[in-house]
């Protein structure tokens, strides 16, 4: 098993300050622009795969990083970039860690290559599992999607939403529900492949943060399916609900146990790279602020002699560290198979996102007025952080896992 550790080796140290010059010299310069146009950056995009960021073999050589670290720090240096433009980079991510939770290893081999497409004709995927009635409430979802033997095919209905690059997505990867008396239990997740009669865009959210990253609807009317596109097979699908079943009816499943289904298998190993997302943004606000604190002078003086800014500054910094150190310990267990008894995984996204949220808040206060104006991108930075607390489960859910988990007890 690796050991943990906080010293970067000399290989990532190198991918690191890559990154963190793609975000500079790229990202930062149009941050504000595409934030204003409220549009997939394309051209971005296109230059993250010319550089070989945005392609599978940059994702695969990062996400089997053994010490875990690989994903946390590739993510933290982009999203230090800009939160909407790195969501439009790594969103595609989401969906490929969906096949790569629950898929066999000729799924994987099959879709995620099609998911990035190559340097001459970019593409993107998109993970679809909220829906409009079912967000936090999983058992709530109603996407149904139905077995017809006679052709080897699923029929999938319904509609999702909150999906990032929903509707424009090459692949997309549906939770959908296959038995519907075993609530969470009986979802199953299935590739859409490109041009599928039926699948539609729905609405596009116009969004206070992050809006660089396309977030959509996505309909699913009659959508059918090769059987092979089910992730895992039928005949893995038919033993797990077989199991569940069994517990069912032994009343196995009272108490405080914790299901788990095709898209908390998703949430479960992407919530540190959200924390990481976090960490970056929160970052990036906490520097403008201590640069601006360092050079604007009032009374004669720059603002950081000032007990109630150093202070604050003081503060930020500590949050930040010790959000990333919760990060880098979720990811590396994640890596090395240790289980989350404690929901490391959970405790990572909760505080770091919180943290963001708190840290771009001082930011502005910070700043002032010039805070407060789009002259200065701690305003944009406020507004891109408000999601970390939203998306992936909320701060509500991801303490209520924690308290789960802890306590054993069904807590509701």
């Amino acid at each position: 098993m690796t050991e943990f550790t906080l010293d970067l080796n000399d290989d990532q140290k190198q991918v690191r300050d890559w990154l963190n010059g793609f975000a500079k010299d790229v990202m930062r310069p149009a941050a504000a622009e595409w934030d204003e146009r409220e549009e997939t950056p394309w051209p971005v995009i296109q230059e993250a795969a010319k550089l070989g960021i945005y392609s599978l073999d940059f994702y695969a050589q990062q996400f089997f990083d053994p010490t875990g670290l690989g994903i946390p720090m590739a993510v933290e240096e982009l999203f230090w970039g800009d939160a909407g433009i790195a969501l439009s980079i790594v969103g595609t991510g989401l969906a490929a860690v969906g096949v790569l939770s629950n898929g066999t290893e000729e799924q994987i081999g099959t879709w995620i290559p099609q998911m990035y497409g190559d340097v001459d004709d970019v593409k993107v995927a998109a993970f679809c599992s909220s829906e409009p009635d079912a967000g936090s409430d999983v058992g709530a979802m109603r996407t149904r999607a139905v077995y017809d033997e006679a052709k080897d095919e699923w029929v999938l209905n319904g509609t999702k939403t909150w999906a990032t690059n929903g509707g424009i997505a090459n692949v997309h990867v549906v939770v959908a529900v296959v038995d519907a008396e075993l609530g969470s239990r009986g979802h199953a997740s299935f590739i859409v492949p490109p041009s599928t009669p039926g699948l539609s865009q729905g609405q596009k959210f116009k969004k206070h943060g992050i809006r660089a990253s396309h977030t959509a609807e996505v309909v699913l009317d009659g959508v059918r399916v090769p059987g092979h596109c089910l992730l895992g097979g039928k005949e893995k699908l038919d033993e797990r609900l077989a199991r569940a079943r069994e517990r069912s009816a032994a009343g196995a499943t009272s108490g405080g146990e914790r299901v788990r289904n095709a898209a908390m298998a998703t949430f479960e190993a992407s919530r540190p790279a959200v924390g990481a997302m976090a960490v970056g943004t929160a970052r990036a606000a906490y520097e403008e602020a201590l640069e601006y604190a360092t050079t604007r002078e009032q009374f004669g003086r720059p603002i950081i002699d000032n007990q109630g800014i150093a202070f604050q500054l003081a503060d930020m910094r500590t949050r930040i560290d010790a959000a990333r150190l919760l990060v880098w310990r979720a990811s590396w267990m994640a890596t090395t198979g240790k289980p989350f008894t404690s929901a490391e995984g959970s405790m990572s996204k909760l505080f770091a996102s919180e943290t963001a949220k708190k840290v771009t808040a001082q930011a502005i206060q910070i700043l002032g007025g010039n805070g407060f104006t789009r002259e200065y991108p701690v305003e944009r930075m406020h507004r891109d952080a408000a999601i970390y607390t939203i998306f992936e489960g909320t701060s509500e859910i991801q303490r209520l896992v924690i308290a789960r988990t802890l306590s054993g007890m069904p807590i509701r």
